[in-house]
């Protein structure tokens, strides 16, 4: 039985929002922006990774914008696992405008039917996984987008927005008071880890060469570290392990100095975003998803949430390994980004790094 009254939810909110009053906020919120909706109105629309953070939220936000703009879409989720999409989504798969795919993003795209928009946001994310899974790690990147962006060809799709990742910046000019998506830096394409960054430059390029040669209206989203309502307990990035530390009233641990620069942006913001730039961006052009506010070094922010989150029980400590590679973790990058290509579409982050932190450890207490 469904729990709503006790929250404040509808049975469709509750559903639309796994029970989490903050995620139902944010989707209302979202549904208000200035952002040209009707443009989805009876659309077939396909998101790759679909139980991931990004994707599962996009789905969220599909949905709710669906019922509460009555705009007829068909949303089809890309995903690898039945299971973990029925643990994910539960009885909202029941509703009949969502539609479950269940294949290899590597294989070719299997949707019957017309498409009319894509959301490509399938890709590994686990630090870990870049350096004891490279090959795999890349294959996921290139073989899942080429399949898609031959999916959008042969359906003749209005627009596709691939999710990339601000480590296709590389180690940027740090002369540089503000990074702009044309301010590329360097990567060591010697270093496994780079399986990850480079693969997402190479998915990039891939998309300009399609909608060069074949006219496919694709553009891509260069995300920084997104996180808010919506992150599950069990996340394990840094950011969620941060707040879990400070929450239990441990010592928060880095492996590293901490000197690197973080660029952050808070989930309904990139959704948002991502949305903004789907139904107004320009094709074959690259946009920066951030709060320019939100750059910070990595140990400054771990020392604001053990200030802010626990309570004056938790400090910083450093424990950090010979092997920095065992952990999978980026170079230092003293990178801080721009976001004024997306802000020119009409785009506006409005939550800040406190306030991203405060409305993830509201939305864990709830449940």
């Amino acid at each position: 039985m469904l729990e709503t009254e006790k929250i404040g939810l509808s049975k469709e909110e509750f559903l639309e929002t796994g029970g989490n009053e903050v995620l139902g906020e944010d989707l209302s919120a979202i549904s208000v922006r200035d952002i040209p909706f009707d443009r989805l109105k009876q659309g077939r629309v396909v998101v790759t990774g679909a139980t991931g953070l990004v994707g599962s939220v996009l789905v969220r936000t599909l949905a709710y914008l669906n019922r509460v703009l009555e705009l007829g879409m068909q949303i089809i989720l890309m995903v690898r696992s039945m299971d973990k999409t029925r643990r994910i989504f539960g009885e909202l798969l029941e509703r009949e405008d969502l539609m479950v795919v269940c294949q290899d993003i590597t294989d070719p795209a299997a949707i019957e039917g017309g498409v009319d928009f894509i959301l490509h946001c399938a890709s590994a994310t686990a630090s870990k996984t870049f350096v004891t899974q490279p090959v795999e790690t890349l294959e996921v990147a290139i073989r899942g987008t080429e399949n898609l962006l031959k999916l959008a060809r042969e359906k003749k799709i209005k627009s596709m927005v691939y999710l990339s990742s601000m480590e296709a910046f590389g180690i940027t000019d740090p002369s540089l008071s503000r990074v702009r998506e044309e301010d590329l830096g360097y990567i060591d394409i010697t270093n496994v880890r780079s399986c990850y960054s480079e693969g997402k430059r190479i998915c990039e390029l891939l998309c300009a060469c399609y909608a060069h040669e074949y006219g496919v209206p694709v553009k891509a989203a260069r995300l920084a570290q997104t996180f808010g309502a919506g992150v599950d307990k069990s996340e394990g990035r840094v950011f969620a392990q941060f707040l879990k530390s400070a929450m239990a009233g441990e010592d928060i641990v880095l492996h590293t100095k901490g000197e690197s620069f973080g660029n952050y942006c808070y989930t309904a913001d990139a959704v948002a975003g991502i949305l903004t730039i789907l139904l107004s961006g320009e094709h074959s052009n690259v946009y920066t998803v951030v709060n320019p506010a939100t750059t910070t070094r990595i140990r400054d922010m771990a020392e604001m949430v053990a200030r802010e989150f626990s309570d004056g029980r938790s400090k910083v400590v450093f424990d950090i390994p010979a092997d920095r590679l065992t952990f999978g973790y980026a170079p230092d990058v003293t990178t801080h980004l721009c976001a004024d290509k997306l802000m020119a579409l009409g785009w506006e982050p409005e939550y800040d790094l406190v306030n991203m932190y405060k409305r993830l450890k509201k939305s864990w207490e709830i449940v």
